[in-house]
């Protein structure tokens, strides 16, 4: 049986629907996610991100898949407890295994210029 929804004709109905909703569940972030964090090359200074505000290695920013611009995440080192707060301005990583890419300010912060990548935790900060 097939369904009109918002204005579209789906030919596979409830079927579709579900599969609908479940991509957009998919694409929020939880409140919490754990995973690989990496930090953006100084030499990208002043490009512009997917934003259109010029990426300032300075600034406390990161790069996520799906958070809205602006959202302000925690992010915690998981390997030596240290956090900082970043606003997401830029879209990425665009490394699979990674789920969020920070700034050279931030990667400071939490002590991963050295490593490279690091475990961590990212949690919403309302």
């Amino acid at each position: 049986m097939a369904g009109f929804i918002g204005g579209r004709f789906m030919k596979h109905g409830l079927t579709g629907l579900l599969a609908a909703l479940l991509l957009l569940c998919s694409t929020v972030m939880a409140d919490t996610e754990e995973g690989i964090a990496s930090y953006y090359a100084d030499s990208l200074d002043g490009n512009p991100t997917a934003s259109g505000e010029p990426y300032d290695k300075n600034a406390l920013t990161a790069a996520h898949r799906n958070l809205e611009f602006g959202t302000k995440v925690k992010v915690t080192n998981l390997e030596n407890d240290k956090v900082v707060v970043v606003r997401i301005n830029d879209r990425g990583p665009h490394v699979k295994s990674r789920i969020i890419d920070v700034s050279g300010a931030a990667a400071k912060k939490l002590s991963l210029l050295d490593s490279g990548t690091a475990r961590v935790r990212i949690e919403k900060n309302n």
